[in-house]
């Protein structure tokens, strides 16, 4: 929902801050900071409100970052102060499900884009992150939130249930319970009681949300590809049967002992330095 929240802060993707500008597409801003790469929403008019065309590029931004083999890690924010305000309300309309069903299998593409992508995803988020931005930023890896930042589950107040992976996102986080609570009764969360529901993993002080996840994910793009997409792999299929978990972590480690990252890492912890992982 846009119409409750207040105006955006000045806050941009600025050149000199955070790398050469990229690309500028259709609601969607990139920028790469070493092998981080950050995808902005750019509708700071709308507060980064969700509407189909957004959708689909941001999830062809995903994925080519996903495919990029000079991208480790990424960052997900918001232009203009504002993570993203939900849903863009201006566009919907009562309609018939076979109308309605594309629309929701383009929001649900982003999120396979996070949730299935080899690497890691965090949500920088300052201001608002209602309804369908809560849901896209709890479906990241990570997620940093500035300590007045606000986090709402709203889709009820326009007679909505939820998409975006927040039934699946959400209890994982909360717990099933809060998870019930939080979506039956919405209500505001300020970043602070967010972090401590689960919603958010790192509190930063206010306009020091982005910095801080970029220090994040370059800390992630320096650990070794193949190990990290192995552990998104893993827990992307949780919960699991218990032994099927067991089956799956020798497989996983078989292939990772193979691997030039396990010489390189094995080689640098027995001569006391960094280990550079390259991915093969």
């Amino acid at each position: 929902m846009t119409d409750e929240l207040p105006a955006d802060q000045d806050a941009v993707l600025a050149d000199d801050q955070h790398g050469a500008l990229a690309d500028d597409q259709d609601g969607v801003l990139t920028a790469d900071r070493g092998a981080v790469r950050v995808v902005t929403l750019d509708r700071p008019a709308t507060r980064n409100a969700i509407d189909l065309r957004l959708r689909v590029v941001l999830a062809e931004v995903l994925e080519a970052a996903m495919a990029d083999d000079s991208v480790r890690a990424i960052v997900l924010t918001g232009a203009g102060g504002t993570f993203c305000s939900g849903g863009d309300i201006s566009t919907m309309r009562r309609q018939g499900a076979d109308q309605t069903r594309p629309r929701a299998q383009a929001a649900q593409r982003v999120i396979r884009a996070i949730w299935d992508g080899p690497k890691p995803v965090i949500a920088a988020v300052e201001g608002y992150a209602v309804g369908a931005g809560a849901a896209l930023a709890i479906a990241c890896d990570r997620v940093v939130a500035a300590a007045d930042s606000i986090f709402a589950v709203t889709f009820t107040g326009v007679g909505l249930a939820g998409d975006m992976g927040i039934f699946a996102t959400l209890p994982a986080r909360a717990g099933l319970a809060v998870a019930r609570q939080l979506m039956l009764l919405p209500r505001r969360l300020p970043g602070t009681e967010a972090r401590e529901l689960g919603l958010v993993d790192s509190l930063a002080e206010p306009g020091e949300a982005l910095a801080r996840a970029i220090d994040d994910a370059s800390a992630m793009a320096a650990g070794p590809p193949l190990a990290l997409a192995g552990i998104k792999a893993m827990l992307a299929a949780w919960p699991a049967d218990q032994r099927l978990v067991l089956e799956r972590e020798v497989d996983l480690q078989a292939r990772l002992f193979d691997t030039a990252d396990f010489a390189e890492g094995t080689a640098a912890f027995r001569e006391r330095r960094k280990p550079v992982f390259h991915g093969c």
